[in-house]
């Protein structure tokens, strides 16, 4: 069975420093991930990513930055976890604030795009 879809364009930004992806989409929604769940093993599972992928995005996040953005605790199963620092929180909000506004300057040339844009076939 074949369908024909057409791909949605998307805008998506990343905050450069140096070679280092300072904040992005995936780890902005990693820190998003740790606010909810109260765990980076939890956060980086519900992402699809190992622990150490995620401790490896959250330690480069923590070098490009005055200080840490995430804070752990350590106890064992039942009492550890990880919450954002007060910048880790400001870090995110400020992300997202710039995501909405800058989403929001693209919507016409995103549709103008997806008017471009051809029908393809799925894969099946």
């Amino acid at each position: 069975m074949t369908n024909s879809a057409k791909p949605d364009p998307r805008f998506r930004f990343r905050i450069l420093l140096g070679h280092s992806i300072a904040v992005g989409p995936g780890k902005a929604d990693l820190l998003a991930s740790i606010a909810e769940t109260g765990s980076i093993s939890a956060a980086g599972r519900s992402m699809g990513m190992s622990y150490k992928k995620a401790w490896y995005l959250i330690d480069t996040m923590n070098k490009c930055f005055k200080g840490p953005l995430v804070e752990t605790s350590k106890g064992g199963k039942a009492h550890g976890g990880a919450t954002l620092t007060p910048l880790g929180e400001e870090v995110l909000a400020r992300y997202r604030a710039i995501e909405a506004k800058a989403y929001a300057a693209v919507t016409d040339e995103l549709a103008a795009f997806n008017d471009m844009i051809v029908e393809t076939p799925s894969r099946d």
